[in-house]
């Protein structure tokens, strides 16, 4: 197995990709922390999990809260003596609002799921790869992390500085045994959209030009097994970039 005897925590884990790389993690040795604001969501994931043989615990966190952060990386240190994947999965889109119509609540929101919680979680989980001198971090970006067509500009905003964090975290502590790397996701069949009210027609009509070329939309399974080679030993060299899983669409651009 490629993560045996590993300790991964995964937000947003509840459903989609996060749900599909922990029950993967789960699969391949780890002992695996299913973190998602949807604590019964968690908890059926971690019930799956064990039915087939697995290792995991499901902890209530909101990535936006920092105590909340806090707390999932001190109780998996507590549950299981160390820490040795991050996984920062947990996002919620925008509504397509270009950059005339989003207002200071929802590109606040959007920042401090998909942006502050990613790099608070890296700082939470630093020292112990630090003293460890070792440790994985993976980020989930997206495509909408280099493109402009793809989302509105919260989402697109929020996930370019994703992408920044991973780049910059991937370069500073390179020679500490610590490897950064980000998975930038075409459309994947989740229930991110659910997040999304009120959407622009503006927006929607702008981004709707690119989505049309996509060629296929993906299968969370799909992102896990990119996530599993990033968390193993066989991606030992990979540090500091981003792997695109979108069957070919930003290909186009």
């Amino acid at each position: 197995m490629r993560l045996a005897g590993k300790v991964a925590v995964v937000t947003g884990a509840a459903s989609g990709m996060g749900r599909a790389i922990a029950t993967l993690y789960a699969k391949e040795g780890a002992k695996v922390v299913v973190s998602d604001i949807n604590l019964e969501g968690a908890e059926a994931v971690v019930a799956e999990i064990k039915q087939n043989g697995g290792e995991a615990i499901a902890l209530k966190t909101n990535v936006a809260n920092l105590d909340d952060i806090h707390s999932l990386i001190d109780t998996t240190v507590q549950q299981y003596g160390t820490l040795d994947i991050l996984v920062n999965n947990a996002g919620i889109m925008d509504s397509m609002e270009p950059a005339g119509e989003i207002d200071d609540t929802k590109w606040d929101l959007i920042f401090d799921v998909n942006t502050k919680g990613v790099i608070r979680a890296i700082r939470k989980a630093l020292p112990i790869f630090l003293e460890k001198g070792k440790g994985v971090i993976i980020n989930i970006a997206s495509t909408g992390g280099y493109n402009g067509a793809h989302a509105g500009v919260a989402y697109t905003a929020s996930k370019h500085a994703v992408i920044g964090i991973t780049k910059n975290t991937g370069f500073m502590y390179a020679q500490k045994g610590i490897r950064c790397n980000a998975i930038a996701p075409g459309g994947v069949n989740t229930n991110i959209g659910s997040s999304m009210k009120n959407i622009s027609e503006f927006g929607i009509s702008r981004a709707s030009l690119t989505h049309q070329v996509s060629p296929r939309a993906g299968e969370p399974e799909e992102i896990a097994q990119v996530a599993l080679f990033l968390a193993s030993d066989e991606a030992s060299f990979i540090n500091g970039t981003v792997i695109t899983a979108d069957a070919g669409w930003t290909a186009a651009f």
